[in-house]
């Protein structure tokens, strides 16, 4: 089954040029949140295998991205299409929203 990418500073410009939607959950190890959505994260990865990129950023470990896209707070998940942005969710939501808002752009 597919696993959610790790996207980094060096990687992400790569990764944007995808054809299909991306959804990049920006998140770190002591954010208690963040580790109530990842397991959802992971489980988006696999059931939308070519559909879709499904990536995470550790923050701390990549400050260049996440000060890019000006997060500050996390979890933070944006959703691009066309190398834009075109959806965001902070906080930690159920999978069903996460998956609506994905379905929205495929």
């Amino acid at each position: 089954m597919a696993k959610a990418i790790e996207i980094t500073d060096a990687n992400f410009h790569e990764i944007m040029n995808s054809e299909h939607p991306i959804l990049v959950d920006f998140w770190a190890e002591w954010c208690g949140p963040c580790k109530m959505i990842g397991p959802i994260v992971e489980e988006l990865a696999g059931e939308y295998e070519g559909k879709a990129v499904i990536g995470k950023v550790d923050v701390d470990s990549n400050p260049g991205v996440a000060s890019q896209f000006g997060i500050r707070s996390i979890p933070t998940l944006l959703f691009f299409k066309g190398g834009e942005i075109v959806d965001k969710q902070v906080g930690a939501v159920p999978k069903a929203i996460l998956a609506k808002k994905l379905d929205a752009q495929l």
